[in-house]
């Protein structure tokens, strides 16, 4: 029965589940890359360390090749499992929310920022397997988009467990930030969460989700005041802009103004004279 109790019209299209291109092709291509990386181990031990981990001696050494074929590279198997996991039962939700585009941006977003936190702040020699950046950036996005998701509620001696996403990513992240400071030799992962981590909520942010960050609220001011000081009239102007700021500079001087009154002041008159020419 149709809950909407009317007929099919003619140019009705059926609801058909979307299909998880991306997200199975990511998966597809991180299993993919995962045996390639325990070939080339197996045949050449530390060849994939030396050459295709991110490194900021490796790109001093114009390996620029790095960039791309760390982003598939996991530190072990278990690491490869879990990146995974995340990527499947986090990734699922965030494809249909998103959308394909989207989800692919923030995937690619969290490995790019995972690499160049890693080039900024680890030691020259340190490697990075950017793999975990993509789904640092899912956890993260997914914390901003639904914080109070339940990822689990287990019992664990009879009392309930409830983890939320946003618990889950804050914890990850307080992991691996901590670790930045612990483990800055050979091959790293954590460097690639904290920066993913960040590209992941940025992402989320820019697209409209999650509460209004400061940088949001200072652009949305800055546009507000912006729109303000368009409207105005020559007569508002000088009322409202130009003769607090003149009285200013009467008591204490032109140094007194700050940069932002500076501006304001070249800012009114000019429109003054575009709107008196």
């Amino acid at each position: 029965m149709r809950l909407s109790g009317r007929r099919p019209i003619l140019f009705t299209r059926p609801w058909t589940r979307r299909q998880r291109v991306v997200l199975l092709g990511l998966i597809c291509a991180n299993t993919a890359a995962f045996l390639v990386q325990l070939f080339l181990e197996n045949c050449e031990p530390g060849f994939t360390r030396e050459f295709l981990g991110l490194s900021d001696h490796g790109v001093r050494d114009a390996y620029s090749w790095q960039f791309a074929t760390a982003m598939f590279l996991h530190n072990g198997p278990w690491l490869f499992l879990a990146n995974v996991l995340v990527l499947y039962f986090i990734g699922r939700d965030l494809e249909s929310i998103l959308g394909q585009k989207h989800f692919l941006y923030l995937y690619l977003a969290g490995i790019v920022g995972g690499e160049f936190i890693h080039l900024f702040i680890m030691p020259s020699d340190c490697v990075l397997f950017a793999a975990s950046g993509g789904a640092a950036a899912l956890v993260a996005a997914n914390a901003t988009i639904l914080p109070e998701l339940e990822l689990i509620s287990p019992k664990i001696f009879g009392f309930p467990f409830r983890l939320k996403a946003k618990h889950f990513a804050c914890g990850t992240f307080i992991v691996a930030g901590a670790l930045i400071f612990l483990q800055r030799q050979g091959v790293v992962t954590h460097s690639g969460y904290v920066g993913g981590c960040a590209a992941g909520w940025l992402y989320a942010h820019l697209l409209g989700f999650g509460r209004t960050s400061w940088l949001q609220r200072h652009l949305q001011q800055r546009r507000a005041r912006a729109e303000r000081f368009f409207h105005l009239s020559p007569a508002q102007l000088m009322v409202e802009e130009i003769d607090p700021l003149l009285e200013k500079i009467s008591r204490s001087g032109l140094r007194s103004l700050s940069r932002l009154e500076r501006k304001t002041l070249i800012r009114a008159r000019a429109r003054i004279l575009e709107q008196n020419p």
